[in-house]
C-alpha cells in the first residue's frame, strides 16, 4: 500500500509541489518502505521520536556496512517544538515547519549561533477558526519581516498553516487563501529583511483530506500521513 500510494502521489502532484510524508507515530520500517518507493522527505512532530528514528537509521547503516544508506533522506519537524528540546531536532531537521512564536525563533537563533549553523524555518501562521491552534497572526508576521533582522542564524523559507478541521470546503478555502495572502505579503518585503531572500516562497498547507484544495490555492508543500501510512500507530 505504501509504495502504491507514494507512486500515485508522485505521478499526480505538480512539479512545483513537494510531498512531505508524515511518518510520526509510524515505525522506521514504514519510512524505509516509503523511501525505497522514491520518497525522500519525512515529517516528524515529536523530538524524541525524530531522534530515535535518526539513531535507528544510523544502526541500520552500521548493520548494512553502508554509511551512505538513505543518505539523501530529509527530515522536517512539523510539531510544536519546546525550547528545551532543540538539541533533539535542530542537528537533524533540514526544515522546522512549526515555528510559532518569537520566543522559539530567538531560541533557535541562539542555538544556531552557538553551533554555527543557519536553520531553515517556516513561520506557522494562525489561519483557522480553531482557537486551540497556534501560530503567528498576520500582523505578527508583518512585524517579523519588516525592518532590520535580529536573527542572523535563521533563514525564513516561507509559511505553514493548518486549516480548520471541518467538512465545509468554503471554510477550508478561506483559511488557505489567508495563508497565501500572508505569503504574498512576505514576498513584497524580500530585500527589506536580512532573513528573507527570493527563495522564501514555501507555502506548506494541505494534508491527506484537503491537499487538492491546498494545491489549487497555491501550496508548494503538502503534509500527507494517513493516506500513505494508514492510521496512526500510537
Amino acid at each position: 500500500m505504501i509504495k502504491e500510494t507514494i507512486n500515485k502521489l508522485h505521478s499526480e502532484l505538480p512539479a512545483t509541489v513537494k510531498l512531505v510524508a508524515v511518518s510520526k507515530f509510524h515505525p522506521f520500517e514504514a519510512i524505509e518502505e516509503a523511501y525505497q518507493a522514491g520518497q525522500k522527505v519525512f515529517g516528524e512532530s515529536r523530538p524524541q521520536e525524530l531522534l530515535a528514528k535518526v539513531k535507528r537509521l544510523e544502526e541500520v547503516r552500521v548493520a548494512k556496512g553502508d554509511p551512505d544508506y538513505m543518505s539523501d533522506i530529509e527530515w522536517h519537524f512539523i510539531g510544536h517544538l519546546q525550547t528545551n528540546k532543540l538539541k533533539m531536532v535542530l542537528p537533524y531537521a533540514s526544515l522546522i515547519q512549526s515555528v510559532d512564536s518569537v520566543r522559539l525563533l530567538e531560541a533557535i537563533n541562539n542555538w544556531g549561533r552557538a553551533n554555527n549553523k543557519v536553520l531553515n524555518v517556516l513561520l506557522e501562521c494562525f489561519i483557522s477558526s480553531d482557537e486551540t491552534k497556534q501560530g503567528f497572526s498576520r500582523q505578527e508576521v508583518l512585524d517579523l519581516v519588516s525592518g532590520e533582522s535580529r536573527y542572523d542564524f535563521i533563514h525564513i523559507s516561507g509559511v505553514m498553516g493548518m486549516a480548520t478541521y471541518t467538512d465545509d470546503e468554503q471554510v477550508i478555502r478561506s483559511d488557505f487563501r489567508r495563508l497565501k495572502e500572508i505569503s504574498d505579503m512576505i514576498q513584497d518585503r524580500v530585500g527589506e529583511c536580512n532573513n528573507l531572500s527570493s527563495d522564501c516562497r514555501e507555502i506548506s498547507m494541505g494534508m491527506s483530506d484537503d491537499y487538492p484544495i491546498a494545491i489549487e490555492l497555491g501550496s508548494t508543500m503538502i503534509r500527507v500521513g494517513s493516506m500513505i501510512f494508514g492510521e496512526r500507530n500510537y
